[in-house]
């Protein structure tokens, strides 16, 4: 059974993974939320934890030496865009520097296979976490070889993750208040917490049959916020605007990336080298392009 360390593996991507795929490998966490790492135990037994910071290198090291995983999957960060604007310092060192420990680490321990997950926000960065994120993708690409393969996952929004809108917006409507609603106008790319653990699996997948380096991500349906909110209360939204960092629009592959891309059914490789081939990705993938979820699948990604 292939051994997996997961950094940040209490939190929602790692939980999902976990939960989807807890018969399939064996799993360590490397985490500091004690909370979430006690919750995680109760929940999954076989799962071993490690308290530990991917800001503490030495920490770190002595990990993956111990465990001698035959995948990382990168999953610790700092992830909200307005706390990243207001904490810019500790958003460089989680994120990239933290993520530098992480291949540091891999390196030096020769673990084949590390997946960092990045977000469609570091596609055309315009904000600190963005920015952080896109460095991280940079970072794993610049690194990878053929004994130690660095590749990325790139999400969008995961539905009902931690500190996300959708279990927001629930307690709010449970307590019968109006919603809060930045503008009217701003469209997500969202899949679910399922569909998240798929694509790390593809991901996983696609680097035993390659030595090329890629960030992957799939096509993704578009929520318009103000649609969600009605689906999910009767009541008028509040529209409280933008918060520092946020944009009306995400961007999940960009323009400038096309001739880099490569289609396989709904998944989308970007890599490092152009791509002289008839499946590259034809337009532009961002919550404009995409194509809109219906009121449906709407209510299917809130349950």
């Amino acid at each position: 059974m292939k051994r997996i360390l997961i950094t940040g593996g209490s939190g929602t991507v790692g939980t999902a993974f976990i939960k989807k795929y807890y018969n399939t490998f064996k799993f360590y966490n490397y985490s500091r939320n004690e909370t979430h790492i006690a919750k995680l135990k109760q929940n999954y037994p076989l799962v071993e934890n490690f308290i530990g910071d991917i800001c503490d290198l030495t920490r770190l090291i002595n990990v993956v030496e111990q465990v001698q995983p035959d995948v990382i999957i990168h999953a610790a960060a700092l992830k909200h865009v307005n706390l990243a604007e207001q904490n810019p310092t500790t958003a460089v060192e989680v994120n990239v520097t933290g993520s530098y420990n992480i291949i540091k680490a891999s390196i030096r321990a020769k673990v084949p296979l590390t997946i960092g997950i990045s977000t469609d926000k570091a596609c055309n960065p315009d904000n600190i976490y963005g920015y952080t994120k896109r460095i991280m993708e940079r970072m794993f690409m610049e690194h990878s070889n053929k004994k130690t393969k660095f590749i990325c996952t790139r999400f969008a929004n995961v539905a009902a993750s931690n500190g996300s809108v959708i279990p927001f917006w629930k307690n709010l409507a449970k307590q019968d208040l109006p919603l809060k609603l930045t503008s009217t106008s701003m469209n997500r790319l969202m899949f679910s917490k399922d569909a998240a653990a798929d694509l790390i699996f593809k991901a996983y997948h696609y680097a035993n049959n390659t030595q090329e380096s890629f960030i992957l991500s799939n096509i993704m349906k578009t929520v318009n916020m103000l649609d969600l909110a009605h689906v999910m209360s009767n009541k008028t939204p509040e529209v409280v605007g933008l918060r520092p960092g946020e944009k009306l629009n995400e961007t999940l592959v960009s323009k400038s990336e096309l001739p880099y891309t490569k289609i396989d059914q709904n998944y989308v490789f970007i890599f490092n080298k152009k791509q002289l081939s008839k499946h590259n990705l034809k337009q532009e993938h961002s919550s404009l392009t995409a194509e809109k979820m219906s009121a449906d699948e709407l209510k299917k990604l809130i349950q």
